[in-house]
């Protein structure tokens, strides 16, 4: 890579960038990631059209990433040549640029330092993208806001992979006597090669319960967008709880973010409101949960854990849910924040239940929670010294054993 970069440039901001592509959905793998290193290396990194074809070249998979790759690279490094990323009906404005990058002249195409124009970096650009996805979305000013969004439009959520009852012809599995038969009598009772089959695998059902309180309003923004991007996993559902318990999910299936942001805010009648969390799941378990909206599921609480009622109301309802769900998680955006201790009444009650607790505050933290939900991160941020995430580390190993 150029020497000419910030701190954060070069392989840190590449890698920030397949760390990005990752939580969108892509199946970037490290081999993937090596091959975009030192194509971006033999190539010039410092020149928008080479880095956008570079990483197109060698971290998408499919025709199906080709969307998603855009995405990620335009909020990361601005449009890549291949075109604009897709705009909503409602755009968001545009963050202001922190660098002027230049494109590829028409004569230039040498690798040699020599030959490679001067001007600044693209990884000064990707910088300030890669600092973002670790920032408190909190604190951030309304172009970085709009930045955030486009990183949580392209965002994948899927729930850990499970065996299912169908069964798929396949080389290695079991005997699939039918088939096999069906296959004798279609050659008159000739030899033929037994048939096998194997159980399919398909992604267990997501529930997000998403806090809108008033503690929550500076972070209620993003994680409904994060919620908005999970439900086109079509086993996604999501909920809001405040005061009132509020099923979300057909406002969020709209396609454009900003008219499903619309279509919540219409939807919901206790923004800002107090917080009843013990209440709120007792109900959700009563109307949804028992009927088979949570058996089974990974149930994702998105709450700072604040509760107006009775802890010990929430703590049986935890305990209740731990006992339906495949594992339940717990991400809360004032973990991350120095000399945390789970000590409110809510957090302290429900954490014995939790299998995970993970932080909540910003788009790297969001990343994980993904990883989390479907299972590549099993054991993350279950600790935090207390007594009580220790319960909730216990709470992971029986959610573990569970089918």
């Amino acid at each position: 890579m150029t020497g000419d970069g910030p701190p954060l440039g070069g392989d840190a901001v590449l890698l920030g960038f397949a760390r990005a592509l990752r939580a969108a959905g892509l199946a970037v793998s490290a081999e993937r990631v090596h091959a975009f290193l030192r194509a971006a290396d033999a190539l010039r990194p410092e020149v928008r059209a080479d880095l956008y074809w570079a990483g197109r070249l060698t971290l998408c998979g499919d025709r199906d990433d080709l969307e998603r790759y855009e995405r990620v690279f335009g909020a990361c490094f601005g449009p890549g040549p291949g075109g604009e990323p897709p705009r909503t009906a409602r755009p968001a404005p545009p963050p202001r640029p922190r660098v002027a990058v230049r494109e590829a002249p028409a004569g230039a195409r040498g690798r040699g330092g020599a030959d490679r124009p001067p001007g600044p970096p693209v990884a000064s650009l990707a910088s300030s993208a890669e600092v973002l996805r670790h920032r408190d979305v909190a604190g951030l000013d309304p172009a970085e806001r709009a930045q955030v969004r486009r990183l949580l439009a392209a965002f994948a959520l899927r729930g850990q992979a499970r065996r299912s009852a169908r069964r798929r012809p396949a080389r290695r599995g079991e005997f699939d006597a039918r088939r096999t038969v069906r296959e004798l009598l279609r050659r008159g009772g000739e030899p033929a090669p037994l048939r096998l089959h194997a159980r399919t695998e398909r992604p267990r059902r997501v529930v997000l319960l998403v806090d809108v309180s008033g503690s929550m309003a500076p972070y209620a923004d993003a994680l409904l967008r994060f919620a908005h991007a999970a439900v086109r996993g079509r086993r996604t559902e999501v909920f809001t709880v405040g005061t009132r318990l509020t099923r979300v999910t057909r406002e969020l299936s709209h396609r454009d973010a900003d008219l499903a942001m619309a279509a919540v805010s219409e939807a919901v009648p206790d923004w800002r409101g107090g917080t009843r969390l013990g209440v709120l799941l007792r109900e959700f378990l009563d109307r949804y949960g028992q009927r088979g909206t949570a058996r089974g599921a990974v149930v994702v609480l998105l709450s700072d854990g604040w509760e107006r009622g009775d802890p010990r109301l929430l703590a049986a309802q935890m305990r209740r849910l731990h006992r339906l769900a495949h594992r339940v998680v717990w991400a809360n955006p004032r973990k991350a924040r120095p000399g945390y201790a789970p000590l409110a009444a809510g957090m302290a009650a429900a954490l014995p239940s939790v299998d995970a607790f993970v932080e909540g505050h910003s788009v790297a933290a969001l990343e994980r929670l993904a990883a989390v939900v479907r299972g590549a991160d099993s054991g993350a941020g279950t600790g935090t010294g207390t007594g009580a995430d220790a319960g909730a580390g216990a709470g992971g190993a029986k959610g573990r054993e569970r089918a």
